[in-house]
């Protein structure tokens, strides 16, 4: 069965960086879209980063320039690097999937393969 596992989360002062990681089960990750997404309380699940099984990426306007997704297929698992990260960046980060052509087609639509989620929390 298709499983996703964040970790990496935890508390960080404004401009500090983190390292999710998002390790992948039942599937090898290398051949499918990988999306992040993350919610802060009372808020909506917004997408915030996506790569393509070959390698494209894209960001939301909101982290473009601070945040880089990539991927380790040996080991079946993506990141996401945050940087420069801003107490607006404080939320529960996800990480999905919904098989091939996802970010290029499909970007933002919930994706039906979920993690559990990681704290991300900055403070000013």
């Amino acid at each position: 069965q298709v499983q996703l596992v964040e970790s990496g989360g935890g508390l960080v002062q404004s401009g500090g960086s983190l390292r999710l990681s998002c390790a992948a089960s039942g599937f090898t990750s290398a051949n499918y879209d990988i999306a992040w997404f993350r919610q802060a309380p009372g808020g909506a699940r917004e997408g915030v980063a996506c790569e393509s099984y070959n390698g494209r990426t894209y960001y939301a306007d909101f982290v473009e320039g601070r945040f880089a997704t990539s991927r380790d297929n040996a080991r079946n698992t993506v990141y996401l690097q945050m940087s420069s990260l801003k107490s607006e960046d404080t939320a529960i980060y996800y990480c999905a999937t919904d098989g091939s052509y996802y970010c290029s087609r499909d970007r933002w639509n919930l994706p039906n393969y979920w993690g559990q989620g990681t704290q991300v929390t900055v403070s000013a």
